[in-house]
Protein backbone atom coordinates (compact mmCIF):
# COMPACT_ATOMS: atom_id res chain seq x y z
CA UNK A 1 0.00 0.00 0.00
CA UNK A 2 1.07 3.54 -0.67
CA UNK A 3 0.28 6.28 1.85
CA UNK A 4 0.04 9.89 0.71
CA UNK A 5 0.11 12.73 3.24
CA UNK A 6 -2.19 15.68 2.56
CA UNK A 7 -2.18 19.37 3.42
CA UNK A 8 -4.11 18.52 6.61
CA UNK A 9 -1.96 16.85 9.27
CA UNK A 10 -3.18 13.32 9.95
CA UNK A 11 -5.46 13.06 6.92
CA UNK A 12 -4.07 10.36 4.65
CA UNK A 13 -4.86 9.05 1.19
CA UNK A 14 -4.19 5.34 1.00
CA UNK A 15 -3.66 3.49 -2.25
CA UNK A 16 -3.95 -0.24 -1.57
CA UNK A 17 -2.11 -2.70 -3.79
CA UNK A 18 -4.55 -3.76 -6.46
CA UNK A 19 -4.11 -7.13 -8.15
CA UNK A 20 -6.05 -7.49 -11.40
CA UNK A 21 -6.43 -10.21 -13.99
CA UNK A 22 -9.08 -11.53 -16.36
CA UNK A 23 -11.23 -12.58 -13.36
CA UNK A 24 -11.39 -9.12 -11.80
CA UNK A 25 -9.40 -7.71 -8.91
CA UNK A 26 -8.23 -8.36 -5.36
CA UNK A 27 -7.05 -5.96 -2.67
CA UNK A 28 -6.60 -5.91 1.08
CA UNK A 29 -9.01 -3.20 2.24
CA UNK A 30 -7.46 -3.13 5.72
CA UNK A 31 -4.54 -4.89 7.36
CA UNK A 32 -4.20 -3.81 10.99
CA UNK A 33 -0.40 -4.02 11.34
CA UNK A 34 0.22 -1.95 8.20
CA UNK A 35 -2.33 0.69 9.24
CA UNK A 36 -0.93 0.82 12.80
CA UNK A 37 2.53 1.42 11.28
CA UNK A 38 1.07 4.53 9.61
CA UNK A 39 -0.30 5.83 12.92
CA UNK A 40 -3.87 4.73 12.22
CA UNK A 41 -5.48 3.18 15.31
CA UNK A 42 -7.50 -0.05 15.17
CA UNK A 43 -11.11 0.06 14.05
CA UNK A 44 -14.06 -1.05 16.20
CA UNK A 45 -17.09 -0.40 14.00
CA UNK A 46 -17.93 -0.60 10.29
CA UNK A 47 -20.71 1.45 8.68
CA UNK A 48 -22.06 1.08 5.14
CA UNK A 49 -24.17 3.71 3.40
CA UNK A 50 -25.86 3.59 0.02
CA UNK A 51 -26.86 6.88 -1.56
CA UNK A 52 -28.07 8.18 -4.89
CA UNK A 53 -26.45 10.83 -7.10
CA UNK A 54 -26.13 14.30 -5.56
CA UNK A 55 -26.76 13.13 -1.99
CA UNK A 56 -24.62 15.05 0.49
CA UNK A 57 -23.86 13.47 3.86
CA UNK A 58 -22.10 15.68 6.38
CA UNK A 59 -20.23 17.54 7.63
CA UNK A 60 -20.32 15.33 10.74
CA UNK A 61 -18.17 14.69 13.80
CA UNK A 62 -18.46 13.35 17.34
CA UNK A 63 -17.18 15.62 20.09
CA UNK A 64 -16.99 13.49 23.26
CA UNK A 65 -16.21 10.19 21.52
CA UNK A 66 -14.42 11.29 18.34
CA UNK A 67 -14.07 8.79 15.54
CA UNK A 68 -11.24 8.35 13.12
CA UNK A 69 -12.70 7.10 9.84
CA UNK A 70 -11.25 5.08 6.99
CA UNK A 71 -13.50 5.73 3.99
CA UNK A 72 -13.69 3.31 1.07
CA UNK A 73 -16.07 3.43 -1.90
CA UNK A 74 -17.31 -0.07 -2.64
CA UNK A 75 -19.47 1.02 -5.59
CA UNK A 76 -19.62 4.32 -7.47
CA UNK A 77 -17.80 7.59 -6.84
CA UNK A 78 -17.90 10.37 -4.25
CA UNK A 79 -16.29 13.71 -3.53
CA UNK A 80 -14.97 13.13 0.00
CA UNK A 81 -14.35 16.09 2.30
CA UNK A 82 -12.32 16.50 5.51
CA UNK A 83 -12.54 19.78 7.47
CA UNK A 84 -9.98 20.60 10.18
CA UNK A 85 -11.87 21.73 13.31
CA UNK A 86 -8.93 21.60 15.74
CA UNK A 87 -8.69 25.12 17.19
CA UNK A 88 -4.94 24.74 17.91
CA UNK A 89 -4.15 23.55 14.37
CA UNK A 90 -2.36 25.75 11.85
CA UNK A 91 -4.86 24.42 9.27
CA UNK A 92 -8.00 25.09 11.35
CA UNK A 93 -10.95 25.74 9.03
CA UNK A 94 -9.19 24.31 5.98
CA UNK A 95 -10.76 21.66 3.77
CA UNK A 96 -9.25 18.77 1.85
CA UNK A 97 -11.27 17.10 -0.92
CA UNK A 98 -10.55 13.95 -2.89
CA UNK A 99 -12.54 11.79 -5.28
CA UNK A 100 -12.89 8.23 -4.06
CA UNK A 101 -14.25 5.59 -6.41
CA UNK A 102 -14.56 1.90 -7.19
CA UNK A 103 -12.00 2.11 -9.99
CA UNK A 104 -8.71 2.98 -8.28
CA UNK A 105 -9.95 2.06 -4.76
CA UNK A 106 -8.15 4.88 -2.96
CA UNK A 107 -9.12 5.26 0.68
CA UNK A 108 -9.17 8.34 2.89
CA UNK A 109 -8.28 8.26 6.57
CA UNK A 110 -9.80 11.15 8.52
CA UNK A 111 -8.59 11.24 12.15
CA UNK A 112 -10.47 12.60 15.17
CA UNK A 113 -10.53 16.40 15.18
CA UNK A 114 -12.07 16.68 11.73
CA UNK A 115 -15.57 16.99 10.36
CA UNK A 116 -16.28 14.64 7.46
CA UNK A 117 -18.75 14.57 4.60
CA UNK A 118 -19.20 13.53 1.02
CA UNK A 119 -21.32 14.00 -2.10
CA UNK A 120 -22.24 11.20 -4.48
CA UNK A 121 -20.93 11.80 -8.02
CA UNK A 122 -22.14 8.56 -9.64
CA UNK A 123 -25.72 7.35 -10.08
CA UNK A 124 -25.35 5.50 -6.78
CA UNK A 125 -22.54 4.97 -4.28
CA UNK A 126 -21.93 2.47 -1.53
CA UNK A 127 -19.50 3.83 1.04
CA UNK A 128 -17.83 1.81 3.79
CA UNK A 129 -16.51 3.64 6.87
CA UNK A 130 -14.31 1.87 9.36
CA UNK A 131 -14.42 3.81 12.65
CA UNK A 132 -11.96 3.98 15.56
CA UNK A 133 -14.72 4.48 18.14
CA UNK A 134 -18.36 3.51 18.45
CA UNK A 135 -21.19 5.76 17.33
CA UNK A 136 -22.42 7.80 20.31
CA UNK A 137 -25.56 9.86 19.65
CA UNK A 138 -24.97 12.43 22.44
CA UNK A 139 -21.56 13.21 20.87
CA UNK A 140 -22.98 13.87 17.38
CA UNK A 141 -22.26 17.33 15.96
CA UNK A 142 -22.11 18.93 12.53
CA UNK A 143 -21.13 21.94 10.45
CA UNK A 144 -23.39 23.38 7.76
CA UNK A 145 -22.54 21.43 4.60
CA UNK A 146 -22.60 24.45 2.28
CA UNK A 147 -20.78 26.98 4.48
CA UNK A 148 -19.61 29.52 1.89
CA UNK A 149 -16.45 30.34 3.88
CA UNK A 150 -15.20 26.75 3.39
CA UNK A 151 -15.38 26.94 -0.42
CA UNK A 152 -16.07 23.22 -0.82
CA UNK A 153 -16.29 22.47 -4.57
CA UNK A 154 -19.62 20.63 -4.41
CA UNK A 155 -21.13 19.77 -7.80
CA UNK A 156 -23.43 22.52 -9.07
CA UNK A 157 -26.43 20.23 -9.59
CA UNK A 158 -29.42 19.99 -7.25
CA UNK A 159 -28.09 18.60 -3.98
CA UNK A 160 -30.08 16.20 -1.80
CA UNK A 161 -29.41 16.96 1.87
CA UNK A 162 -31.12 15.74 5.05
CA UNK A 163 -33.08 18.24 7.12
CA UNK A 164 -30.65 17.64 10.00
CA UNK A 165 -27.65 18.58 7.83
CA UNK A 166 -29.33 21.79 6.62
CA UNK A 167 -29.86 22.92 10.22
CA UNK A 168 -26.22 22.85 11.31
CA UNK A 169 -24.45 26.21 11.71
CA UNK A 170 -21.53 27.50 9.63
CA UNK A 171 -18.09 26.94 11.20
CA UNK A 172 -17.66 30.56 12.32
CA UNK A 173 -20.90 30.32 14.36
CA UNK A 174 -19.96 27.15 16.24
CA UNK A 175 -19.05 27.75 19.90
CA UNK A 176 -15.38 27.00 20.62
CA UNK A 177 -16.34 24.43 23.26
CA UNK A 178 -18.13 22.50 20.51
CA UNK A 179 -14.89 22.11 18.52
CA UNK A 180 -11.62 20.34 19.27
CA UNK A 181 -8.87 22.14 21.21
Amino acid sequence: MRVITTTLSGVLIIEPKLFTDERGYFLESCQTERYLAQGIPPFVQDNLSCSQKNVVRGLHYQLERPQGKLITVVEGAILDVALDIRLSSSTFGQVMCVELNDTDHKQLYVPPGFAHGFCVLSDQAKVLYKCTDYYHLPSERGIYWNDASLQIPWPKEHMIVSVKDTEYLPLNQIAKDQLFS
